[in-house]
């Protein structure tokens, strides 16, 4: 679909530095935490809404200025740090024109409202049909708030359970390039309590006993389901001869009023046991579930709206999981272990559901690996370990403004070495441990994953810096079509039922986001946009790195020709995704969202 024209963009004076944020305090600093949170929104809604535009940002301490005709408003934008991978920082905007001599500050209602309009007229949509997407932003807003005024409250040095859940739980204000990143409809604050990785909720699991002829689902392994949930329903009174069967506490109730699962409990197949057993800690995804003591994680279904998407497990994602797992243990998953002995994958090794029709019923789960038990090196989500922190809430910045920022610091203690030095380090290790092995398996294998941040795990060493590196999340597999054959060979039927296999220049685009774009050009801006290093300095690390495996995998020579050599790289767009209306675990993978062509700095580094 066409992007609208960009909206005029002029600039106002101001000093030149692209490294120093400018503009005073930081707004997401500010005492009052809704007003952080509203700040926090509004920055947000327009590092996405440039970047999917076009719109050139200025340089620090000038103003970035937006015409919305359509709405007939005009708004300055100061820009605290201008990125060369697009993480802008911006203040609080304003409003122009008004005849007023203070201009009046513009909220993240406002701010959204003329921005939706105007891509709506742009795209040539009915104006109203931006109502939904404005009325996410706002709620977002509304959580990054409770979010926010819940951990100002805690004392001191509060944390998570553990260190892998202190990670999960670090997303306070959400994806950095989505308009509505912590957008939760249809659930009550007290469920949200619960349910929010944010506010360390916790909950029992929701069980149903289950007939053993109406259960379905499958292991890599062969294991049968119950004997992978049965350690899990400690606790749970569970009638003789029947299966536990588990499903996030508001998936049961929403699912008890589809057809098929009123059909099963109506004629006995099928008890609801109600919230049993030890509480589980929710994950990033939210649906995704963890405890400590347990040998496995649970991904669960959940009907609820988060960001764009309704995350109902479909039966589809659920084979893939097993079939990717089984194609794993056919050989790739020895040869990284042969190659790169820190760098593993969880795999989402089994599913269970209940009805036999074939159709979803809402109690799909996905078994994923848990090596995250205590006693040994933790995994930490990376998008968790990038993300912003506020203040303690009287107006003063946090000590370090992420957990990145935090083992940062330590790396440049432990060495010796300035902060930048130690952030260029942290990122060379990153590649090794992450990074290069997720390129090889692709060239080796075919197999391309989507290694976003949130789907990235790392362990940091005791000087801070990445030592170990782990991939979760089996919704996201390709095959390279051209690799068909070997894998084919390596196990037959691996590719049978499930949508596995893709074109490979397709293929490489996927990476090229998800890996280039997403992971690795974010990690640079998150660096540089919490002023640990110059983006350009950090860009030319990137980009030696890759050119140095490009002359040693020539497997992966489209990748890596792409993300070194492509003036753009087709990239995601989350806020037009959103203003579309479109859920993106729904449909044909091709046009799930919005695609555009984002200018490649790594191409333009090497210029």
């Amino acid at each position: 679909m066409p992007l609208p024209p960009p909206p005029p963009t002029t600039v106002g004076p101001g000093p030149l530095d692209h490294r120093t944020p400018a503009g005073g305090p930081d707004p997401l600093d500010h005492p009052d935490a809704a007003r952080a949170a509203d700040a926090a929104a509004v920055e947000t809604l327009l590092r996405a809404y440039v970047r999917e535009t076009g719109t050139r940002v200025p340089a620090p301490g000038r103003d970035l200025l937006l015409d919305f005709p359509a709405s007939g408003l005009r708004l300055s934008v100061p820009v605290r740090y201008r990125s060369a991978t697009g993480w802008h920082r911006f203040g609080v905007p304003t409003v122009l024109g008004t005849g007023r001599d203070d201009a009046p500050p513009a909220d993240v209602a406002l701010v959204a409202a003329a921005a939706v309009r105007e891509t709506t007229t742009g795209r040539g949509h009915p104006a109203h049909l931006g109502a939904d997407a404005v009325g996410r932003v706002i709620g977002s807003a509304a959580r990054i708030a409770a979010h926010l005024a819940s951990r100002r409250a805690e004392p001191d040095g509060a944390a998570g359970p553990t260190p892998f859940l202190d990670a999960e739980q670090a997303l306070l204000l959400g994806h950095p390039f989505h308009p509505a990143p912590k957008s939760r409809e249809e659930a009550t604050e007290r469920e949200l309590a619960g349910f929010s990785p944010e506010l360390r909720g916790s909950f029992a699991l929701h069980w149903f006993a289950a007939r053993p002829e109406i259960v379905v689902g499958d292991s890599a392994d062969g294991r049968a389901v119950a004997d992978l949930l049965l350690p899990l329903a400690g606790g749970v009174d569970l009638p003789p001869g029947t299966v536990p069967v588990p499903a996030h506490p508001w998936q049961a109730r929403e699912a008890a009023h589809r057809p098929e699962l009123r059909r099963l409990v109506d004629e006995g197949l099928l008890i609801p046991l109600g919230p049993g057993g030890a509480p589980w800690f929710p994950t990033s995804s939210v649906r995704t579930v963890h405890r400590p003591d347990a040998e496995v994680m649970l991904k669960l279904s959940l009907g609820m709206r988060i960001t764009n998407s309704r995350r109902n497990n479909l039966r589809g994602e659920m084979r893939l999981g097993v079939s990717a797992a089984r194609l794993l243990a056919a050989g790739p998953a020895d040869w990284l272990r042969a190659e790169h002995p820190d760098f593993a994958i969880l795999r989402d090794f089994a599913w269970v559901s209940v009805g036999t029709s074939g159709a979803e019923t809402g109690l799909e789960t996905a078994v994923r690996d848990n090596p995250f038990r205590g006693g040994g090196r933790e995994g930490l989500c990376v998008a968790g370990l990038l993300a912003e922190r506020t203040g303690p809430g009287d107006g003063s910045a946090p000590r370090h403004r992420s957990l990145l920022a935090a083992a940062v610091a330590r790396a440049a203690r432990v060495h010796g070495t300035t902060v930048a030095a130690a952030a260029a380090r942290w990122l060379e290790r990153y590649l090794d441990v992450l990074a290069v092995p997720l390129i090889r398996l692709q060239a080796r294998y075919g197999i391309a994953l989507e290694p976003h941040h949130q789907n990235t795990l790392v362990a940091l060493g005791d000087d801070g810096l990445p030592d170990a590196g782990w991939y979760r999340d089996s919704q996201g597999y390709y095959l390279a079509e051209s690799r068909l054959g070997e894998v084919e060979r390596l196990l037959p039927g691996a590719t049978d039922d499930v949508e596995l296999v893709f074109d490979d220049a397709f293929v490489d685009e996927r990476v090229g986001y998800y890996l280039g774009i997403s992971n690795l050009l974010g990690l640079v801006g998150a660096l540089g946009s919490q002023g640990l290093a110059d983006e350009g300095d950090l860009l030319a690390v990137l980009r030696a790195r890759l050119e140095r495996l490009r002359a040693t995998e020539p497997g992966a020579k489209g990748l890596l020709d792409l993300l070194l050599d492509a003036p753009a790289l087709r990239c995601k767009g989350n806020y037009l995704t959103c203003v579309d209306g479109l859920d993106e675990l729904v449909g044909d993978v091709h046009t799930q969202s919005v695609y555009i062509d984002l200018p490649n700095p790594l191409a333009e580094e090497r210029r």
